[in-house]
């Protein structure tokens, strides 16, 4: 995996998806059961739409949105792989540039180790 080293103490969003409800609910289950994200939201089933060995695609999927640490990343980017049925998963780190104190204390606390 390619990463941008963040500090352990940095939150980061990773945006990834699953392609139908109940994976989505059992991956977000598994990584905040484990102290892998504090957070996992889950969207709304959209379309998305791409490229895929050649072949113009269309699938719905449901959009889920971890939050956790720079000390966290990696394993809970490998823990969705894991868990997750495509050859090639989303998986897009993103980092947090400012948050509500509170808030970031909150997922610091969830993803301790």
């Amino acid at each position: 995996m390619q990463f941008e080293p963040y500090s352990d103490e940095q939150i980061v969003v990773v945006l990834s998806n699953a392609p139908d409800e109940s994976l989505a609910k059992r991956i977000a289950h598994i990584v905040v059961e484990e102290g892998l994200a504090a957070c996992v939201n889950l969207g709304r089933p959209s379309l998305s739409i791409y490229m895929w060995q050649g072949t113009l695609e269309g699938a719905e999927e449901i959009p889920l949105t971890f939050k956790t640490t720079g000390a966290q990343v990696l394993a809970l980017m490998e823990r969705i792989k894991s868990l997750h049925p495509y050859d090639v998963p989303e998986l897009l780190v993103l980092p947090a540039i400012a948050g509500l104190d509170s808030y970031i204390q909150w997922v610091k606390e969830q993803t301790s180790a």
